[in-house]
């Protein structure tokens, strides 16, 4: 069996309690930080963050409705190209609901985000 040693225990422990201390004191000094750097008007990097969350968000619009058809189109062509098998069927199936319902999601995450936008500002 192997002896732990309990003083090099108790100073690695102590170490993540200093750790996590000092890691809360820093988190909550950036959050008053950030408060009071909205509160003295919109910095440049918090307006190239917006701009650029805003590129990335109209980049996967674009790009999710021809994935969507593509994924709906190869769904229906194993559908129509199984001859009879009902694991091409199916999986045909899963993958027309499946892109289906990811495209939905991404046209609801982007209402969402709309709205939060506006009641922000």
């Amino acid at each position: 069996m192997k002896k732990i040693n309990t003083k090099n225990h108790i100073k690695k422990q102590s170490f993540y309690v200093y750790g996590f201390y000092i890691l809360m004191v820093f988190f909550i000094l950036i959050l008053f930080y950030s408060s009071t750097t909205f509160a003295l008007g919109d910095p440049k990097l918090i307006s190239t963050i917006n701009s650029a969350f805003e590129d990335i968000e109209d980049w996967i619009l674009k790009i999710a409705t021809p994935a969507a058809a593509v994924a709906v189109g190869t769904g229906v062509f194993m559908k129509k190209f199984s001859f009879g098998d009902e694991e091409k069927i199916r999986t045909g199936k899963k993958l027309i609901k499946g892109s289906l319902f990811s495209y939905a999601f991404i046209l609801a995450i982007d209402l969402i985000l709309s709205a939060i936008q506006s009641l922000v500002g």
